[in-house]
This record gives C-alpha cells, structure tokens and sequence, in this order.
C-alpha cells in the first residue's frame, strides 16, 4: 500500500494500470518487441520510480499511458479508463525542454491554460502565481536563454502543473542538470507533490534519486521484451530533503537490495550491447 493510502485509512483510487502491456516496434519478421506483458499499477497519490538499463523500455511505459502510442497487447488505463488517444488528465515533463523560445516564462506557462481557453488575463495571473510556488517570481519576463538550466527546469514544471494534472509522468526530467541543482529540484518537487498528491510515473537512470523521491521502486530487466523484474516499497519517513535522507542508515540497505536487482539486468544489457561491438569490430 501506497504512503497515500496509509495515511487516509483507505485504499485511494487507482491513478495507472498497465495490464499484459506489450509495445512492438516495426511489424512482420522485423517486429522489435520493446516491452512484453507488462504489469503496473499506481495508486492515486502514489509517486513509483522506475529503473532499468537503457534502453529496455521505461519511456515507452510512459508514451502507453500519455497515449501516445498503442499497445500491440494488451492495455493501459487511467483513472479507470482506457486509454485511446492522448491521456488528458495527465501531464507529461520531458528530459529536453520544451519551452518556446520566443515567448517569455510567464508567457510559457499561461500558454498552458490559453490552449484550453482561459482569458489571457486570468491565465497569466494564475502563471504568476505559479512562478512565485517554483521560486522565479521575478522571472516572468526572461526568456528561455536567459535562464539557467534549473530555472527552464522550473518553468516547465510550472507550465505542466498549472493545467492541474491527476497523474504526473516525468521521463528522466532533471537529467541534464548537474548534481546540486539536480537535488534542489527534488526537493521542490517533492514540495509541490506532497502539497497535492498526484499519482506520479517518474522514469530515472539515477537508482539514488528513485530512493530519495519514490513510495516504491520498480526494476525492468535488459530488453528487447522488457518486463518488471521487482518492486521495492520505500519505506523512509516523510516529508523528506533529498541531501538529508540519503545519510539515513535505511537508504543504504535499499540501495543495496535493488542495486542487487538492476545490477543484474544492467549486466545482461552491456553485456549484449559489447558483443555487438565486437561483431562490428571483427567484420571490419
């Protein structure tokens, strides 16, 4: 069960579920089989991480449940509907930036509710509401290149929360970022997450910041036909700082339990991965 769940006494709402999902890649004999069988749920309320080695799927889980693409088996629902086109009641935050150029910050956020017929005017005093929650209050009239990594982090983060989202998919979103700022973002996520909990799908290479964010791990094994090879609940006490929580005692037997997991699934994928490059170099 969820933290959400513990907290309220009763079992919350079903955010995600991803029932014998399996995504293929191409059609015929030539079909690459990207996720197979694939079996998830989320609570409403609940922030689950995923981790595998790259390349075995975690973002295509995200894109079934964004319904950006269709499954080949299988299905995905949200809040209790199957997904069929693009999933409206969630919001999605990308590794790149999806920022326009040509518009300010104030303007990239309100654009988020222009496009769904909110008055300029109301829109852009509800985005300046939401740069002050992410800390660049007196941002609003700098542009995309007159911002530093994290702050254009901020700004997308306060461009998908304003639409006020139920379910929160974010796919290696703080990736780019060097490792202090990259902790202050944890931080101010879990800030607005624990305020309202969403039910959160986040997708990192970085098995320390899974622990420092999540209520429960899940590992995928090596593709091609990837699946999830373990769940862990993470059980460390909230509201939590990023820094501080993995000194914790605690933090460390996790690590260790599911680093004995992925270790397992990122050795196969390199392992695959080297001979590949040694075929290439021996056909040279």
């Amino acid at each position: 069960m969820s933290n959400a769940a513990a907290q309220t006494g009763s079992p919350p709402r079903e955010a995600i579920a991803l029932e014998n999902l399996s995504v293929y890649f191409g059609t015929g004999a030539n079909a690459y089989a990207a996720v197979a069988k694939v079996n998830l749920r989320v609570a409403s309320g609940e922030f689950v991480a995923i981790v595998g080695p790259t390349g075995c799927g975690k973002s295509t889980l995200l894109n079934a449940v964004a319904g950006l693409l269709r499954p080949a088996q299988g299905r995905a629902l949200t809040l209790g509907r199957v997904v069929n086109g693009v999933t409206h009641e969630a919001g999605y935050l990308f590794q790149q930036d999806a920022l326009m150029p040509w518009k300010t910050a104030l303007a990239n956020v309100a654009v988020a509710l222009e496009v769904r017929g909110v008055a300029r005017a109301e829109a852009e005093d509800r985005a300046q509401q939401w740069l002050a929650r992410v800390g660049l209050a007196g941002f609003a009239a700098r542009y995309p290149h007159q911002l530093s990594g994290g702050q254009k982090k901020r700004v997308a983060l306060a461009q998908t929360l304003i639409r006020d989202p139920s379910i929160l998919l974010m796919d290696e979103p703080f990736g780019p970022l060097d490792a202090q700022t990259r902790g202050l973002m944890g931080d101010l996520l879990l800030q607005l997450w624990q305020a309202d909990r969403k039910a959160v799908l986040f997708v990192t290479h970085d098995l320390d910041e899974a622990i420092a964010l999540a209520d429960r791990v899940v590992v995928m094994s090596a593709g091609p036909a990837a699946r999830i090879v373990s769940e862990h609940p993470i059980d460390l006490p909230r509201p939590r700082n990023v820094a501080d929580i993995r000194l914790d005692p605690a933090f460390h037997a996790l690590q260790r339990a599911i680093w004995n997991d992925l270790r397992t699934e990122v050795m196969k994928a390199f392992g695959e991965q080297g001979d590949g490059v040694l075929q290439a170099g021996a056909s040279a």
